[in-house]
C-alpha cells in the first residue's frame, strides 16, 4: 500500500498532487494499493481538494487486481505528449493506452478523468460521499485524437446513502465514453450524462456518449440523456479491449502477465 497526502491546494497544481506518477512505457502493477488519502484528513473544498491517488501518462500501463483511493480526481488517465494539460497549447495529443483489470477504484468528483485511451475491465467503480458525483471526466478535445475511456462487465456501487450520481460529464468538448455490460446501482441518475458546466458550457453537442446492455437499478435505458448513443451488439464489439488498445504495435494487455 503506497499512500500520500498531497492535493491541488497543498502543491499549487492538481497534476503534482499524485501519490504514484507513472511517466515510462510498459509499466505493471499487481495486488497494490495506491491511496491519497487528504481527504479523509481534511474537509473537501471546492478549491484545491483535487487529490491524485494515480497519474498515468506512460503507454502500454497495465494493472491488475488494484486498489485506488481517494475521493477528487483520483486517477488521471493522460496522455505521452501533452500532459498535464496547462502543457497542451492547442495541438492534437497523442493518448497513451491503458489497462485496468479486476480493479477497485473509488472517489466522488470527477475521480476517473483525462484525455487518455483507457480500458476498465471486470473493475468496481465505487461513489463515496459527496452532494452531486461524477464518475468520469474524459478530456478529448480535438477531433484528430484518439482519446476514449471504456468500462467492460463493470459494476457501479456506492457507500450507503450516496445518490445523485452522474456516468460522467464533459471535461472538454470531444468527451468519449463508453459502457459495456456494466452493473449499474441506483445512485446513478437516470439521465446519465450532464453538462460541465450547465449555462456556459454547452459540450454535450460534441460528445460520445454510449451504452451497450447497462442492467442494475441505475441503468434506466429510456431516460437517458437524448445524446447518449444506445450502441448495437455489432457496434458495441467494436470497443472489445484489443480493437481498443491494439495499436499499430498491436498491443494485446490480455497477453501481459
Amino acid at each position: 500500500m503506497i499512500v500520500g497526502d498531497a492535493s491541488a491546494g497543498s502543491t499549487g497544481s492538481t497534476f503534482k498532487s499524485a501519490t504514484v506518477e507513472v511517466t515510462g512505457r510498459d509499466f505493471r502493477a499487481e495486488n497494490l494499493t495506491f491511496a491519497n488519502d487528504f481527504n479523509r484528513t481534511h474537509v473537501q473544498e471546492k478549491q484545491g481538494s483535487q487529490a491524485l491517488a494515480l497519474m498515468v501518462s506512460g503507454d502500454r500501463a497495465v494493472f491488475r487486481n488494484m486498489r485506488l483511493l481517494g475521493n477528487q480526481d483520483t486517477l488521471y488517465a493522460g496522455s505521452s505528449d501533452c500532459s498535464p494539460p496547462e502543457h497542451e497549447g492547442g495541438r492534437a495529443c497523442t493518448p497513451t493506452r491503458q489497462y485496468f483489470e479486476r480493479t477497485f477504484i473509488e472517489g466522488n468528483v470527477d475521480f476517473i478523468f483525462g484525455n487518455g485511451l483507457a480500458v476498465f475491465d471486470n473493475c468496481e467503480i465505487h461513489s463515496t460521499p459527496h452532494v452531486i458525483g461524477y464518475l468520469t471526466a474524459q478530456g478529448r478535445q480535438q477531433a484528430g485524437e484518439q482519446g476514449l475511456f471504456v468500462f467492460n462487465h463493470c459494476k457501479l456501487t456506492a457507500e450507503p446513502g450516496v445518490s445523485h450520481v452522474w456516468l460522467g460529464r464533459p471535461w472538454r468538448a470531444l468527451a468519449s465514453v463508453v459502457f459495456l455490460n456494466t452493473e449499474m446501482g441506483a445512485h446513478i441518475e437516470p439521465a446519465g450524462w450532464r453538462e460541465w458546466h450547465p449555462g456556459e458550457t454547452n459540450y454535450m453537442q460534441t460528445v460520445f456518449y454510449a451504452e451497450y446492455n447497462s442492467t442494475g437499478p441505475g441503468a434506466h435505458v429510456n431516460e437517458r440523456d437524448p445524446h447518449t448513443k444506445k450502441l448495437t451488439a455489432a457496434e458495441a464489439a467494436g470497443y472489445e479491449t484489443k480493437r481498443v488498445l491494439g495499436g499499430a504495435d498491436h498491443f494485446d494487455p490480455g497477453a501481459v502477465r
